[in-house]
């Protein structure tokens, strides 16, 4: 008998270790390029400033690293009635 769900998707998962190692030689010799052309629009001040405000955002997040998030996850569970939320059959 045929398994017809579950188990592994074409397409899934990482591509292969090749496939990264190619795609990032090919993108290597346009990187120094990249960050000049987002460095003269922030400094461009004929540039609109949500233009000027994203360039410095990427050139920030890359040169210092994203700030981590918090998520604030203070749950009261003083009130909490598990019977609201699930009905039994008797």
């Amino acid at each position: 008998m045929e398994n017809t769900h579950g188990g592994k998707r074409e397409g899934a998962g990482r591509k292969p270790k090749a496939d990264e190692v190619k795609a990032f030689s090919l993108a290597s010799p346009h990187v120094e390029d990249a960050f000049r052309i987002i460095a003269e629009i922030m400094i461009d001040e004929t540039k609109r400033p949500v233009d000027r405000i994203a360039s410095a955002k990427i050139i920030i997040e890359y040169a210092c690293g994203k700030p981590k998030e918090t998520i604030n996850q203070n749950l009261n569970f003083d009130e909490f009635d598990i019977t609201k939320l699930v009905r039994f059959k008797d």
